[in-house]
C-alpha cells in the first residue's frame, strides 16, 4: 500500500509543549508491552511515533505506519488515526475491522484531540498493537490521553492571558511620561459612583458582549456601543506581546467625553511590581473550555490614559476614563460568544417551534428559527404517513420521503422544493442517518461523494453556488424515527463542527416531538371528523317539497355535536331537523350520531313534532349516566351533558309547517318578497331535563318562502351577544330571490370568522307547493256502496294523469283500503291521491287503531287485505292525524 508521504512535519509549539509531557508519561506506563502511541496533525499525517517493540515498529515500517505518511481515511481507509478524526470522536478498531489487508494484524485505539477554546481538531492520538495484545481498554487510555493535553492546552492559555496582561499595563504605565496622570483616574470602577457615569449592570452586560464578540473577531479593532441615558462607549482592540513572546489582544472602553483614544506604545515597559495590584483581578485556574472563557473575559478595573497637549481627563466633566474590559488571545471569547448565542437559539426555539398543532407548519418553524442564525439552508423531510398522521412505518435509507418545509437565506440555491418526493441513495448522509438514527456531520461537503452521487449535475451545482458544510439529523420521537432535517451552510464561512452537531441535535430533538405531537393530534382529528362525516347527511333525499341547502363548519377546536337532516316523510311532506350537542371531541360527535339516529327513528313512526322531542327528552335522559359497569377505569363517560333540537314537519300540498323545539334557538322565515321574521315559537327545555311539555307553532308559509334552520355558533360567540347575532342575520336574509346555495354563502361570509369558535350547522330550505293537478281527493260516506265508486274515481284519475299502467294495481289497493275503513273504523273517510316521485294513494278515518298485517290461514275467509297491498305497493304505513289516523301506501312510477 503506497501512503501520500510529507516531510518534515511540525506541530505548533504550543501544542507540542501541551503533548510531550503526556505522552512521555503514557510511553513509560507500556514498558511491559508492546504499543506506540503515535501522534498526527488534523490532517491525519503522522508527525511523531513514540514507544513501541523492535518487532512491532519493524512491522509498522514495512507498511509505510510511521512519520510523514498519510493515515486519512480517504486513503488508507478505516483505521484509528483517520477514523476517529472522520467520525470526530474516539475509535477502537482490530484486525478485520480495518479496511486494508496490511492493517489487519494489528490492534489501534485513536482519538482526537481539540482546542479547548476554538473547539478545533488539532491533532489525533493513536495507540496501536499486534492483534494479539489488542484490548478495548486502550480506547479508555487514549481519551484520558487527549484529555489531559487538552487540559495543559487551557493551562497555557490562561498563562498566556495573564501574561499579556501584564504587559498591557507595562505598555501603559511607559506613557505615562513625568507628569503622570490626575490621581483620581486610577480608581477601580464603581456603578454607583457618581463621578463615572453611573454604568449600572445592562450597560455592563452590553459593553461585556460587545467586547466578547470584538476580541473573537480578529479583524475587527473598533467599535461604538450605544449605552442608557444617551450616552456612547467605544471599543477598541489592542494587539499586545507578553514579555515570553507571548501575542493576544486586549479590549478598552471609553466612554464619549473621555480622552480621545490613541494607540498605546508597547515599548519600555516598567517592572511589573509598579502595576498596582487592585486594578488587576486574578484569572482562576480552570479545566474546561467554557471556563477559560469566562475567566477571559475578565473586567480589570480602569487604566490611566496618557497625558499630551491635546488630551486631559476633564476631571470637572464627570466622565469615565478608559479602561481595559477584556483580555486573552484572539480567538479568546469566541467559546462564550457562541454558547450564549446557542442558549439564545434554544430558547427561542422553544418558543418559535410548536406554536399549532399542524405538521407541516412545525416543520417550516424549524427552518423559519434556525435560518440565517444557525445554517444558510434548511430542509425538512416526512413520509407522506407522518403528514396524513399516521403511525411512521420503519423508516430506512430507500424510504420514499417528501420535503415539506425549506427555509434559505437564497433562492437560487438548486435544492428540491417544498411538495417534492425525495427518495436518498444509500450512500447520502440522510440515508446513514435514517439507517443508523444517528446524526452525521459533513464539514467538507466537496469531499462527500455519497452526498454529490444523489444526484451529481444538481449537487454539484449546489458545490459551486458556496454550500459547502453539512449537518443532518433524524427526527427522533418516543423512540420513532419520523423523518430527517438538514442543515447546509453556504454564506457562512465556518463549517460545522461538533458543538454545532450538539445544537442540531437539540433544535431537531425539540422539533420532532413537536412534530410528532402534531401527527397524534392529526391522527384524532381526522378520526374525529370520518366519525363525525359518518354521521352527519352525506347527500340530499329524495324530495319534492322543499329545495334545500345546508352548510357544516367544524369549530377550532375540532369536531362537535352540531348536526342537521332533510328527511322524507309519507304524504310528499318533509321534516327539516337541526340539533346541536353541548361540547367538542369524539364523545360530541358520538352523542350527535346517536341523537340523530333516534330522530330518524322517531320520525319513522310519524309522530307530531312535539310527540317526537318528548320522546327524544326521555331518551336522552335514559341515557345519561352510562351504567358504571360500561366504564373503564380512569375513563369516566360524562353521559351526554346537554342538547337542543329544532323538528319542522312542512307539508308542500297545504303549505303548512309545523314546528318544535328544545333550547333551540328560533328559525327564520324569508318571504318571497325577501322578508325576514323570526318564527315566535315556544321554547321548551333542552333534551334531556325532563318534566316539561313542548309547545308547537303552525304556519302557512307562501310557496318560494324559506326557512332558516341553523346551530348557535352562527348567531353567538365569546365576543359577541346573540341579539347582535340576529340582527346581523335577519339583514343578511332580507334579499328577495336569492337561491339556497347563495344565502348560505352569504350568511356564512357575513357572520363567520376564518376559523369559527364553536362549530356550525346552517340549513336553507325554500318551499315548494303541489298544484291541484297534482292532488285528487274524495269524501266518502261510511257505506259499502261507495267502494264501487272509489275504484271508478281512481280509474278515471290515472287516466287524466296518463297512468293507466297503474290503474289496476291502485284501483285494488284503494278497494281494499276503503273496505278496510268501513268495517273496522269510525267517522267520515277520504280518499287521496298524489303524483309526486311516486304514486301516494291515502285513505283517512276517524279511528286511532291501527291496521296489523297477519298472514291468515287456508280456511280463513278474510285477513289478506293488507297483504296484498304490501305486495302491490313500494311502501306502506300509518300516520296518526288530529281527527284519527291516515293509512298511506306508495307505488312507483313507471
Amino acid at each position: 500500500m503506497l501512503l501520500p508521504y510529507t516531510p518534515d512535519l511540525e506541530l505548533d509549539d504550543r501544542l507540542m509543549r501541551a503533548v510531550e509531557p503526556v505522552l512521555k508519561d503514557l510511553t513509560s506506563s507500556f514498558t511491559n508491552m508492546s504499543m506506540t502511541v503515535a501522534l498526527c496533525d488534523a490532517q491525519a499525517r503522522m508527525v511523531q511515533r513514540y514507544g513501541g517493540g523492535r518487532r512491532l515498529l519493524q512491522r509498522l515500517d514495512e507498511i509505510n505506519f510511521a512519520p510523514g505518511f498519510d493515515a486519512s481515511e480517504r486513503v488508507a481507509g478505516t483505521n484509528g488515526v483517520g477514523t476517529a478524526l472522520a467520525g470526530r470522536g474516539p475509535i477502537y478498531l482490530a484486525g478485520r475491522e480495518h479496511f486494508s489487508d496490511c492493517l489487519q494484524p494489528f490492534s489501534c485505539a485513536g482519538a482526537p484531540i481539540r482546542d479547548p477554546l476554538s473547539g478545533r481538531i488539532e491533532a489525533v492520538l493513536d495507540l496501536t498493537c499486534l492483534r494479539g495484545d489488542g484490548d478495548p481498554a486502550m480506547l479508555r487510555l487514549v481519551r484520558e490521553a487527549a484529555r489531559d493535553i487538552e487540559t495543559r492546552l487551557l493551562e497555557q492559555a490562561t498563562e498566556r492571558e495573564r501574561a499579556l496582561l501584564a504587559a498591557y499595563r507595562r505598555a501603559c504605565l511607559g506613557t505615562e511620561g513625568s507628569g503622570g496622570p490626575p490621581r483620581h483616574a486610577s480608581r477601580a470602577l464603581s456603578s454607583s459612583d457618581p463621578e463615572n457615569g453611573r454604568l449600572g449592570r445592562i450597560d455592563l452586560a452590553v459593553l461585556r458582549e460587545k467586547a466578547e464578540e470584538l476580541l473573537a473577531a480578529p479583524q475587527r479593532t473598533l467599535d461604538t456601543v450605544a449605552l442608557s441615558g444617551g450616552r456612547e462607549a467605544t471599543l477598541l482592540r489592542h494587539a499586545v506581546t507578553g514579555a515570553a513572546g507571548e501575542t493576544g489582544a486586549v479590549v478598552e472602553v471609553r466612554l464619549l467625553g473621555s480622552p480621545s483614544l490613541r494607540h498605546v506604545r508597547l515599548t519600555a515597559p516598567p517592572t511589573p511590581s509598579s502595576v498596582p495590584r487592585r486594578h488587576v483581578r486574578a484569572l482562576p485556574r480552570v479545566v474546561g473550555p467554557a471556563a477559560a472563557a469566562s475567566a477571559a473575559l475578565t473586567v480589570v478595573g480602569p487604566h490611566p490614559p496618557p497625558q499630551d497637549g491635546t488630551e486631559g481627563n476633564g476631571g470637572d466633566s464627570g466622565s469615565v476614563d478608559g479602561w481595559v474590559l477584556l483580555v486573552g488571545e484572539p480567538g479568546v471569547g469566541r467559546l462564550a460568544v457562541l454558547a450564549r448565542k446557542r442558549l439564545e437559539l434554544l430558547h427561542d426555539a422553544s418558543v418559535c417551534i410548536g406554536t399549532t398543532l399542524h405538521v407541516t407548519r412545525t416543520a417550516e418553524e424549524l427552518a423559519e428559527v434556525t435560518v440565517p442564525r444557525f445554517a444558510d439552508l434548511v430542509v425538512v423531510d416526512l413520509p407522506d404517513s407522518v403528514l396524513l398522521g399516521d403511525e411512521p412505518e420503519l423508516l430506512g435509507g430507500r424510504t420514499p420521503l417528501r420535503r415539506v418545509a425549506l427555509g434559505t437565506v437564497r433562492e437560487e440555491l438548486p435544492v428540491y422544493g417544498v411538495g417534492d418526493p425525495v427518495q436518498y441513495v444509500p450512500s447520502t448522509p440522510q440515508a446513514r442517518c435514517l439507517e443508523t438514527g444517528q446524526p452525521v456531520l459533513e464539514p467538507v461537503l466537496a469531499d462527500a461523494e455519497g452526498w454529490i452521487a444523489q444526484e451529481p449535475a444538481r449537487f454539484g451545482r449546489a458545490l459551486t453556488v458556496g454550500i459547502h458544510s453539512l449537518i443532518t439529523v433524524p427526527l427522533r420521537a418516543r423512540g420513532t424515527i419520523l423523518g430527517v432535517a438538514s442543515f447546509y451552510r453556504s454564506e457562512k464561512p465556518a463549517p460545522f463542527e461538533d458543538d454545532d452537531l450538539s445544537l442540531a441535535q437539540e433544535l431537531v430533538g425539540r422539533a420532532a416531538i413537536c412534530i410528532d405531537n402534531a401527527r397524534r393530534y392529526t391522527r384524532e382529528h381526522n378520526t374525529a371528523l370520518a366519525l363525525q362525516r359518518s354521521l352527519l347527511p352525506r347527500g340530499r333525499p329524495e324530495q319534492n317539497a322543499v329545495e334545500a341547502a345546508y352548510r357544516y363548519l367544524p369549530a377550532q377546536a375540532g369536531v362537535g355535536g352540531d348536526w342537521f337532516d332533510i328527511i322524507p316523510l309519507s304524504g310528499a311532506r318533509v321534516a327539516l331537523v337541526v340539533g346541536d350537542v353541548v361540547g367538542h371531541g369524539l364523545h360530541a360527535a358520538a352523542t350527535m350520531g346517536r341523537l340523530r339516529t333516534a330522530v330518524h327513528n322517531f320520525s319513522a313512526l310519524e309522530l307530531q313534532p312535539d310527540e317526537l322531542l318528548t320522546q327524544l327528552d326521555d331518551l336522552v335522559g335514559g341515557l345519561d349516566p352510562a351504567e358504571p359497569w360500561s366504564v373503564e377505569p380512569g375513563y369516566p363517560d360524562p353521559g351526554i351533558v346537554g342538547a337542543t333540537c329544532l323538528y319542522a314537519v312542512y307539508d308542500p300540498v297545504s303549505r303548512r309547517c309545523t314546528l318544535a323545539r328544545a333550547g333551540h334557538p328560533q328559525p327564520a322565515v324569508v318571504g318571497p318578497d325577501g322578508s325576514v321574521e323570526f318564527v315566535d315559537l315556544p321554547s321548551g327545555p333542552p333534551l334531556g331535563l325532563g318534566g316539561m311539555p313542548f309547545g308547537t307553532a303552525e304556519l302557512e308559509l307562501a310557496e318560494g318562502s324559506q326557512l332558516v334552520l341553523y346551530t348557535d355558533g352562527l348567531v353567538e360567540d365569546r365576543c359577541r351577544d346573540i341579539d347582535i347575532g340576529l340582527d346581523k342575520l335577519r339583514a343578511v336574509l332580507a334579499s328577495a330571490g336569492r337561491e339556497p346555495e347563495d344565502t348560505c354563502e352569504a350568511v356564512l361570509d357575513a357572520l363567520l370568522p376564518a376559523r369559527p369558535a364553536d362549530d356550525v350547522a346552517l340549513l336553507v330550505a325554500r318551499t315548494r307547493a303541489m298544484g291541484s293537478d297534482q292532488v285528487a281527493q274524495w269524501d266518502l260516506p261510511s257505506d259499502p256502496a261507495v267502494v264501487s265508486r272509489s275504484r271508478a274515481a281512481v280509474t278515471a284519475q290515472l287516466t287524466a294523469w296518463g297512468l293507466d299502467e297503474l290503474a289496476f294495481a291502485t284501483e285494488l289497493v284503494a278497494s281494499e283500503l276503503v273496505t278496510n275503513a268501513i268495517r273496522h273504523a269510525v267517522g267520515p273517510l277520504r280518499l287521496r291521491l298524489l303524483r309526486d316521485r311516486a304514486l301516494i294513494c291515502e285513505v283517512s278515518d276517524g279511528s286511532s287503531t291501527l291496521p296489523r298485517l297477519r298472514r291468515a290461514r287456508s280456511e280463513d275467509e278474510g285477513g289478506r287485505g293488507l297483504f296484498l297491498v304490501a305486495q302491490l305497493t313500494e311502501r306502506w304505513g300509518t300516520r296518526y292525524t288530529s281527527e284519527g289516523k291516515t293509512i298511506w301506501t306508495e307505488l312507483p312510477l313507471p
